[in-house]
């Protein structure tokens, strides 16, 4: 059973996330809250699997939290952050200190409830191409560290190629056809990624893949 914690302001749409959850056979609702700095309490407290996280509440904002549950050692819990398209200014700041992926709140139930197994796999929820191209965008900022292909001398040629194949959000089988590799092999490479590079999971993965220049931002 996935245990789920859902963080948002609005009271409306956070029982309405609940009662989507709730509704799965495979999940469980577990707490609510309606800002930052109790989702935090309550992902310290309850340790769920996933925590969905609005970003602008009021307190402490999405951001701040998502900082906070991932950083504790003691937290298992992975944070997937729920956004408005183009709205959300904080959501590739979000992925960088760690939230495992992102959701719109317009998405559609099943996607929802896919989204939540995804994240509580381990896995980073970036494959829609609409998702890739907010990601982009938000690398491309100036804010976004200046990093080049040079600044990763840890990696292998063929874990490189398959660092940018990860960043255009490509699923292993993907990987395979597009590198010509067996599944067994992506998978070791993909490990060996997440090894060397410190990351926490395909999410972190893509953010450092365009921060390093092995994806260009603005591309699907």
């Amino acid at each position: 059973m996935i245990t789920v914690a859902v963080v948002d302001d609005e009271v409306l749409l956070r029982s309405g996330l609940a009662s989507l959850i709730e509704a799965a056979d495979d999940m469980t609702v577990v707490g609510e809250a309606s800002n930052g700095a109790q989702g935090v309490t309550l992902a310290q407290q309850l340790r769920p699997d996933v925590v969905l996280m609005d970003i602008r509440m009021p307190e402490m904002d999405g951001l701040e939290a998502t900082r906070q549950i991932v950083q504790d050692p003691s937290t298992p819990t992975r944070v997937l952050i729920l956004t408005t398209f183009d709205h959300d200014e904080y959501v590739y700041q979000a992925l960088r200190i760690g939230a495992s992926g992102f959701l719109l709140k317009a998405a559609m139930p099943d996607d929802l409830r896919n989204a939540v197994r995804v994240i509580a796999s381990g896995e980073g929820l970036l494959a829609p191409s609409v998702t890739r191209r907010l990601i982009a965008d938000f690398a491309a900022r100036p804010t976004s560290p200046a990093l080049t292909r040079t600044a990763l001398p840890e990696l292998t040629d063929r874990e490189r190629d398959v660092l940018a194949t990860v960043a255009q959000g490509l699923s292993n089988a993907e990987i395979c056809a597009e590198l010509h590799m067996s599944l067994s092999t992506a998978k070791t490479h993909i490990s060996h990624l997440l090894m060397k590079l410190d990351a926490r999971d395909r999410t972190q993965l893509v953010v450092l893949a365009y921060e390093a220049g092995f994806a260009v931002p603005g591309n699907p």
